[in-house]
C-alpha cells in the first residue's frame, strides 16, 4: 500500500464504519420505536377494554391485535433486509458501487421521510416505510463490506468490524426514543436524518469507487476522488485482480500448481448447490430467527415480565438499546481469530505442501462454533421468564448477534469465490430470510392458544440451535480431508 493513497483509504475505512454505525442497521432498533410509537398511540384503535374479574372494563389493557401489529411490521422488515438482498446482490455485481449505492440512498431517505409524516392517523405507512429502511440499510452494508480489500490481510477483521457497526446502528433509535422523552418529536429526529443523504451522496462520488474494489489489489489501484480513471480502466484493473486472485497462495498451493492442477471457479450454480452452502444456510437461518424473534417480540415480553410497568419497561428498552451499541466492539475480535488463524494454518499450508485454500476455510470453523454456542447461551437465557435476568440475555444477544454476520460475510469470502460474493451474499440472506417469516406465526402462537407462554417454541428452537453445531463440524471435516498430502505419481 503505497504512503500517498493510506490517508484516502483509511479515509474511506472510517467514514464507511460512521455509515454503517448511523444509518445501516436501524431497523433493529425496533424495540425503542415501538415504545415511542405506543406514546403516540400508533394502532391504539385495535385495543379492547379488559374486563376486571367483576366484568368490569379496568382500560385499554388487552393491545394484543396493536402488538401483532407491530410484530407484522418488523417481520416484513427483517424480510424484506434479508430478501432483498439477493436482488440487489445482482445489481451491486452487475452494475457496480455506484448505481447500488444511489439506490440505497433514494430508498433510505424515502423511508425516512415518510416515517417522519406519519402519524397515529396514518400509521398503516410504517408497513411500506420499514421495509424500504431495511433495504437501504443493507445495500450501505453490502457496498461497505468490499472496503476490507483494501487492507489485504485485515479484511476478515474489516468485514466483521462493518458487520459490528450495522448491528451497533440499532442504537440510533435508542436515540431517537431518549430525544422524544425529552421534548423532542420523532418528526424532527427523523428529517435529520433524512437530510444526512447528502453526506451519503458525497461520500459515493467522493471516497468510493465506481466498480468494485477488487481483491488483490493490483498495482497503484486508484478509486474515488483519487482516481481518473474511466470505469473501462477499473474494469480491465478488476480483470487484471482476477488473475493475480488465481495465482494467490491464499487459494493456491504450491504443491499443486506445480502438478498442473489448478483449476479456475466453479460456477455460481454450484457453489449454490453445495453442502457447504446448504449447511451455511442452515447455520444463520436458525440463529438468526432466535434473534428477530426476541427483537420483534421484545416489547411485549417485557411488558408481560413487568406487569405492564411503562416505567420498568423503558428502563429495560434503554438497556437491551444500550447493549445494541457494544456491537461494533464485539464483532471485531471474531475477526481477528479467523485472521489470525488464518495465517497460522496457512504457514502450516506452506510447509506441508496442502491446499492453501482449505487452510483459510479450515480459520473459519472456531469462529462457527463459537457463534453457534453464544446463541445457544442466549437462547436458554431468554427462554426463563425472569425479568432480572433480560440483562444477561441482552449482553449474550448482542455479542451472539455481532459474531453471526461477521462470520457470515467473512465465511462466504473464505469458502466461495469472490466474483460470486454479492449473489451468494444475497441468496444466503434471501433464503435465511423465508425462514424468519417463522417469527410471526411464533408470536401469534404464543399469543393465542399458549397464552403468552413461549416455553413450548423456546424448547423447539433450543433444539434447533443444537442442530447449528453440524455446520463447524462438517467444514471442519472437509478441511481436514483436503489437508492431506498429495500423492506424487
Amino acid at each position: 500500500m503505497q504512503g500517498r493513497s493510506l490517508p484516502f483509504r483509511v479515509a474511506t475505512l472510517v467514514t464507511g464504519l460512521l455509515e454503517c454505525l448511523g444509518f445501516a442497521g436501524v431497523l433493529f432498533g425496533w424495540t425503542s420505536l415501538v415504545f415511542v410509537f405506543k406514546e403516540q398511540r400508533y394502532f391504539e384503535e385495535l385495543c379492547e377494554p379488559d374486563a376486571g374479574p367483576l366484568g368490569n372494563a379496568t382500560g385499554l389493557d388487552d393491545c394484543r391485535a396493536r402488538d401483532e401489529q407491530f410484530s407484522l411490521i418488523f417481520t416484513l422488515a427483517s424480510f424484506m433486509n434479508n430478501f432483498m438482498t439477493f436482488p440487489i446482490g445482482y445489481i451491486f455485481d452487475r452494475f457496480q458501487t455506484t448505481v447500488a449505492r444511489l439506490i440505497a440512498i433514494f430508498l433510505y431517505t424515502s423511508a425516512t421521510l415518510t416515517i417522519a409524516f406519519t402519524s397515529a392517523d396514518s400509521a398503516v405507512l410504517l408497513f411500506l416505510a420499514m421495509p424500504m429502511l431495511a433495504v437501504g440499510g443493507i445495500l450501505f452494508l453490502i457496498t461497505n463490506l468490499q472496503i476490507g480489500n483494501l487492507f489485504g490481510k485485515h479484511r476478515s477483521t474489516i468485514i466483521t468490524m462493518y458487520n459490528g457497526a450495522f448491528d451497533s446502528s440499532s442504537a440510533v433509535f435508542l436515540i431517537i426514543k431518549l430525544l422524544y422523552e425529552q421534548g423532542i418529536a420523532i418528526k424532527a429526529s427523523f428529517v435529520f436524518i433524512s437530510v444526512c443523504s447528502v453526506w451519503h451522496v458525497g461520500r459515493t462520488l467522493l471516497l468510493m469507487p465506481r466498480g468494485h474494489i477488487p481483491y488483490p489489489l493490483p498495482p497503484d489501484y486508484r478509486y474515488g476522488l483519487c482516481s481518473g480513471d474511466s470505469s473501462q480502466e477499473e474494469d480491465k484493473k478488476a480483470a487484471e485482480s482476477k488473475k493475480l486472485e488465481l495465482q494467490s497462495k491464499e487459494f493456491i498451493s504450491p504443491k499443486k500448481e506445480a502438478l498442473g492442477e489448478q483449476q479456475a471457479p466453479g460456477s455460481f450454480w454450484s457453489h449454490v448447490f453445495s453442502q457447504r452452502f446448504a449447511w451455511h444456510v442452515v447455520w444463520l437461518s436458525v440463529i438468526q430467527l432466535w434473534h428477530y424473534l426476541f427483537i420483534g417480540t421484545l416489547n411485549s415480553l417485557l411488558n408481560n415480565l413487568a406487569s405492564k410497568d411503562s416505567a420498568l419497561v423503558s428502563t429495560y428498552t434503554n438497556a437491551f438499546a444500550v447493549t445494541q451499541f457494544f456491537g461494533v466492539l464485539c464483532a471485531p475480535w471474531n475477526g481477528l481469530l479467523m485472521d489470525r488463524l488464518k495465517h497460522k494454518y496457512q504457514e502450516e499450508a506452506r510447509k506441508t505442501g496442502a491446499p492453501a485454500k482449505a487452510a483459510a476455510l479450515r480459520a473459519a470453523v472456531p469462529s462457527l462454533a463459537l457463534t453457534s454456542l453464544l446463541c445457544l447461551g442466549f437462547a436458554v437465557c431468554a427462554s426463563m421468564p425472569v425479568l432480572p435476568l433480560q440483562y444477561a440475555t441482552f449482553v449474550l444477544q448482542v455479542v451472539s448477534r455481532s459474531f453471526l454476520y461477521g462470520c457470515n460475510a467473512a465465511f462466504l469470502t473464505l469458502a466461495f469465490p469472490s466474483e460470486h460474493f454479492g449473489k451468494l451474499f444475497g441468496l444466503v440472506m434471501a433464503l435465511s430470510a423465508v425462514v424468519s417469516l417463522l417469527q410471526f406465526p411464533l408470536f401469534t402462537l404464543i399469543k393465542g392458544p399458549l397464552q403468552d407462554d413461549p416455553l413450548y417454541v423456546n424448547l423447539i428452537l433450543v433444539m434447533l440451535t443444537l442442530l447449528t453445531f453440524m455446520h463447524p463440524f462438517l467444514v471442519d471435516r472437509e478441511c481436514q480431508r483436503k489437508e492431506k498430502p498429495p500423492e506424487v505419481a
